[in-house]
Parts: C-alpha cells; sequence; structure tokens
C-alpha cells in the first residue's frame, strides 16, 4: 500500500502546472510594483519597501494557517475573532503579572484549541466547515467583548515591543520571523508525508482513506495550525500598539482567503502552494500600500481592492482552464 493517491506522472504534472502557476503570480506581483512605483515615486524608496514587509507579517502568518485548511477542501471563517478573543486573553494575562513569554504561549495555546474543536467538528462530525467557523466566529467575538469588558486593554508592558522593534542583520525581528514560518510551511507540505496527506485529502479524501493515510488526525490539523497561527499573528499586532482590542482581527479572515486564493489554491481543495500564498500577500499589501500613497480615499479602497482581486481571479481561472486543456 503506498502513501500517495496519484501516480508518479500526475503528480509531476500538478508539479509543474504549479510552478507555472508560481511564475505568473510573481510576473503580476512584479508588474504591479512597476505600475505603483510609476504612478507614486514613493513607492519603491526602501523605508516604503520595509514598510510593505512589516504590513505583510500579520495577514501573511495568518494565510499561512489558511493555506493549511483551504488545501483540505476547508474554511476557516473564524481567524479573526479568534485573533481577537486570543489578544485578549494574552493582554489580560499580562495585566494579571504573568510573564510576557507565558502570556503569549497561553494564549496561542487557547488559539490551537478553538482550532481543535472547529477540526474536530469538521472532520470527526462530518459538519460544514463554513457552517462550524462561522459559528465560531460569532462565540469568538462574543468572548472577545465579555472578557475584555467592552474595552481595550492598555497594560501591556514596552518589553512587548522588542519582537517587532529589533531587527537582527538589519532585517526586523517581525519580518524574519515570517520569512522563517513560510519556509518551514513550504519545507512540511514539500517533503513531508503530513503534507502530501493535506494535499491527498483535499484531491480526494476517500482515495487518500483508501490508501490507508491518517485522514482524520491531517483533516483535523489544519484548524490546530490556522488558530494557532491566529494568536501568533495578533501576538504581533499588540506588540505594535501595545494595546489588546477586542475589535483586533476583525475581517482578519477576508484577507487572509484572499491572499491564499490570489496566490493560486483552489477552494475545493487540493491545489496550492506556501510560496503561491505568499506571493498572493504581498500582492493584497501592495495594493494597499500604493493607495495610501496616492491618497486615495480609504471609503474607496475597499472597492479598488475588491475589483482587483476579483479581475485577478478571472484572469487566472482563463489561464489555468487554458493549460488544463
Amino acid at each position: 500500500m503506498t502513501d500517495s493517491t496519484t501516480s508518479d506522472p500526475a503528480r509531476h504534472r500538478l508539479a509543474w502546472l504549479t510552478q507555472r502557476l508560481e511564475f505568473r503570480m510573481i510576473g503580476l506581483a512584479i508588474l504591479l510594483a512597476v505600475c505603483l512605483s510609476l504612478l507614486s515615486p514613493y513607492f519603491l524608496t526602501r523605508s516604503n519597501i520595509f514598510n510593505i514587509l512589516d504590513q505583510s507579517v500579520v495577514i501573511g502568518i495568518v494565510a499561512v494557517g489558511m493555506t493549511f485548511v483551504i488545501l483540505t477542501g476547508g474554511i476557516d471563517l473564524s481567524v479573526g475573532s479568534v485573533a481577537g478573543v486570543t489578544g485578549i486573553i494574552l493582554g489580560l494575562a499580562v495585566q494579571n503579572n504573568y510573564p510576557v513569554p507565558v502570556a503569549i504561549v497561553l494564549a496561542v495555546m487557547c488559539g490551537g484549541g478553538i482550532g481543535l474543536l472547529s477540526g474536530i467538528l469538521v472532520a470527526y462530525f462530518g459538519l460544514a466547515a463554513f457552517v462550524v467557523t462561522l459559528g465560531v466566529m460569532a462565540i469568538g467575538r462574543s468572548l472577545a467583548y465579555i472578557l475584555s469588558g467592552q474595552t481595550a486593554i492598555a497594560s501591556i508592558p514596552d518589553s512587548m515591543q522588542s519582537i517587532v522593534y529589533t531587527d537582527v542583520f538589519g532585517i526586523p525581528t517581525n519580518v524574519l520571523f515570517l520569512a522563517v514560518l513560510y519556509i518551514l510551511a513550504w519545507a512540511y507540505l514539500t517533503y513531508t508525508k503530513g503534507g502530501r496527506t493535506i494535499y491527498a485529502i483535499g484531491s480526494n479524501k476517500e482515495a487518500a482513506r483508501a490508501a490507508g493515510l491518517s485522514v482524520l488526525f491531517y483533516s483535523v490539523l489544519p484548524y490546530v495550525i490556522s488558530g494557532a497561527l491566529s494568536a501568533v499573528a495578533i501576538t504581533f499586532s499588540i506588540a505594535q500598539i501595545l494595546s489588546a482590542d477586542p475589535l483586533m482581527g476583525n475581517a482578519m479572515e477576508l484577507d487572509a482567503i484572499a491572499a491564499v486564493v490570489i496566490g493560486g489554491a483552489s477552494l475545493f481543495g487540493g491545489r496550492g502552494s506556501i510560496i503561491g500564498t505568499l506571493i498572493g500577500v504581498l500582492i493584497m499589501v501592495m495594493i494597499r500600500n500604493g493607495l495610501n500613497l496616492m491618497g486615495v480615499s480609504p471609503f474607496w479602497q475597499g472597492s479598488a481592492i475588491g475589483t482587483i482581486i476579483i479581475v485577478a481571479l478571472l484572469f487566472e481561472r482563463l489561464i489555468g482552464q487554458r493549460v488544463g486543456r
């Protein structure tokens, strides 16, 4: 019995198509950067490039977890509210004199625990991921308000800023963390049996089960990763502003899903890559950054970003269909 549900030729073809998709997305990102640099002379400055990287950290971390979930054919609408409630848990722990590292670990464990609950309901009980995570989203946001007393927690020690405003060899620590996270996620999905199993589940769950793969475990694991990384992401947000607000993480799930889909992942599962997700995150952040530099009103930015996303996905779908034929 093999641990793969696809033949070698099929696997090589899938890898080739994925690489072609990644190259196209890189080309799109470069074209977007060139256009924005022509529209604003400040876009390609050193300070703005570091600003783009800094703005990519929070959504980039959440998008990693979302990639794992979407690859299995699931969806996690709860990442924003999980980030919000775990941020409040972190803030309350620090407020009650817990050491900062202990408070961070506690928040991450709570995020992973929420993800575990969602994963069990989806994988073990067979409930729809959309409905389960929608319910968890509502519960999480409600708990964030209840635990915080409907107010922000501002008693965050200045020492937390060290995870954001220090650097290693000139690279900000938060950006370095993001880079390491993506390398580890890419290596896991590319070279481990667990990564191949996640792809197999998204491609054909019954075939993966027939092949003797641990379908239940690897169907739950992505939700645990997603919940834990939501807590990690909000930790960096709190470290920047030294405040934990129950509204933090609002609409984060939309940005994360958009970044993953722009990066070439299929919402039906089985197709996508970490590299594509990273490119999708950068494209999202570059669009927002460029619109800010051009002085576009925040009220119009949502429409502009939504239009660009839809056009990009339509363009990619048309190209993907041609390649498939």
